[in-house]
């Protein structure tokens, strides 16, 4: 038996004892090939230049955790805005379930950073240093010599000064890329958090992209059990037509067919599908969890049936259920992802277009509920404190004026108290300040009454108000 015909029960990147069988993709040329370049090379250049692209003097994408500060694409976000980011995350997880329902496994062949990289920029390195697939893995059953130990070494530094550039640009998403000039202008002592996450995190691509690769793919990764539960019969997949490719010319089946006339199948079992896969499955076997749909087999089947003379397509994007139509194609499970998708991005520009400028939370300060005065002519006043919290959102600096909306003559009545009026405001910004609300007792029913306050900025269209309830004595 060929040594890449693998027993039904066993994984292709073990052997039958279980340990790891390290695989060396041939290389292959093609039409899918071709476009999977570019992908690669445009998605790679866009993580790396993403963070230092602005938008209205921001970040492009800011994802500052520690800050509660997000900027997308022009959008300003605070943390009081979350629930717009887990519209965001929704949406983004119901179009991936889509496109798997419709195109199967495209996101891990095409645009997962797992396959972009290890294909696009370390199997590169690899390939430049150590040769073709053949040369090595002979490099890797070699002995340890001079040679191989200086081709190792020239690698391992390649792979680990990538790592570095793949980790900062990866933690400017999330510090900025303001502070993270600053910081690696400094002593990693200065910031002590930030490089224990620089080093394990270029520790992990390292041994991810370096050393571990396809295991991730078949072992880490749930993506490839998740396929089974959101592709079914009408999905795109890439597959091996059986009724054209069997009975597959094997030498026995040709000396078989020259003496009874049978008819073989285009498929010359020349096992090139299996020899360029990065996850070394054979793709004759059918739809498999440890295939990423990354097309190579595609291209080194065309290139064999080429040079044979025969028809190019053997392997080919397909679906399950050959012959599919559209109403098959998108089923209710699809159309369901895709109006879950839909509903998602809808309730996220809804939103989106309600932001305001100004954002204003009031709540009542820990202390007491409520304090009171006694003035000389006998009126008591009551003094309620609040907490008053300002998102500044509308893109410059802000003075901002508080008061009580005049609603009736009573109004007059009440009064806001606060530190510095205008109170200032940067731009971007998220402060507290404390205000405090004075009022006569005999404003109180049943010992509670309700004011609005307004807040006013240096340009017209910040204007806010806020209800707030006023508690005091009941008698």
């Amino acid at each position: 038996m060929n040594d890449l015909e693998l027993h039904p029960d066993r994984l292709s990147t073990t052997d039958a004892s279980g340990n790891r069988i390290f695989l060396h993709p041939a290389d292959v040329k093609g039409f899918f090939r071709n476009w999977r370049s570019r992908t690669q090379f445009i998605l790679i250049i866009f993580f790396l230049i993403l963070p230092w692209i602005r938008i209205h003097d921001r970040q492009a994408l800011l994802l500052n955790l520690a800050d509660r500060q997000f900027e997308i694409f022009g959008l300003s976000l605070r943390a009081h805005n979350a629930p717009l980011l887990l519209l965001l995350v929704a949406a983004s997880a119901f179009a991936l379930f889509f496109a798997t329902a419709v195109f199967g496994r495209i996101w891990c062949g095409w645009a997962c950073p797992q396959t972009v990289f290890i294909d696009g920029v370390f199997r590169r390195i690899e390939r430049w240093i150590e040769g073709a697939a053949l040369s090595r893995k002979k490099l890797d059953q070699a002995p340890w010599t001079a040679k191989k130990l200086s081709l190792r070494i020239f690698k391992w530094s390649l792979f680990t000064l990538i790592s570095l550039v793949l980790t900062h640009s990866f933690l400017a998403y999330f510090v900025g890329t303001e502070k993270l000039s600053v910081m690696m202008q400094h002593s990693p002592f200065e910031n002590p958090g930030d490089f224990a996450f620089i080093f394990l995190t270029t520790a992990l691509i390292l041994f991810d992209f370096g050393w571990f690769r396809e295991q991730f793919c078949t072992i880490v990764c749930p993506y490839g059990r998740f396929q089974s539960v959101l592709m079914d019969r009408s999905s795109l997949v890439v597959s091996y037509d059986k009724s054209r490719g069997e009975p597959r010319a094997t030498p026995e089946l040709k000396v078989l067919a020259k003496t009874n006339s049978a008819k073989l199948g285009d498929c010359v079992n020349c096992y090139r599908c299996v020899q360029v896969c990065p996850t070394g499955i054979d793709i004759r076997r059918g739809v498999q969890m440890e295939c990423i749909a990354c097309t190579a087999c595609i291209d080194a089947c065309d290139d064999v049936m080429t040079k044979i003379k025969k028809p190019t397509g053997l392997i080919r994007y397909d679906r399950i259920l050959r012959g599919a139509t559209w109403k098959q194609k998108l089923n209710p499970r699809a159309l369901s992802y895709l109006a879950l998708c839909l509903l998602s991005l809808g309730l996220l520009t809804y939103f989106l277009f309600s932001l305001k400028p100004i954002e204003v939370e009031i709540l009542r300060a820990r202390d007491t509920p409520y304090s009171t005065q006694t003035l000389a002519d006998g009126t008591i006043i009551v003094v309620n404190h609040f907490k008053i919290e300002l998102s500044n959102q509308s893109g410059q600096k802000q003075n901002l004026t508080f008061g009580i909306v005049p609603e009736n003559s009573r109004s007059k009545e009440f009064e806001l108290v606060m530190a510095g009026q205008p109170y200032e405001i940067a731009k971007d910004a998220v402060q507290r300040a404390d205000i405090f609300i004075r009022f006569p007792k005999s404003r109180l029913t049943n010992g509670l009454s309700k004011i609005r306050i307004f807040v006013k900025g240096t340009t017209s269209e910040v204007e806010t108000e806020k209800e707030v309830t006023l508690v005091g004595p009941f008698s």
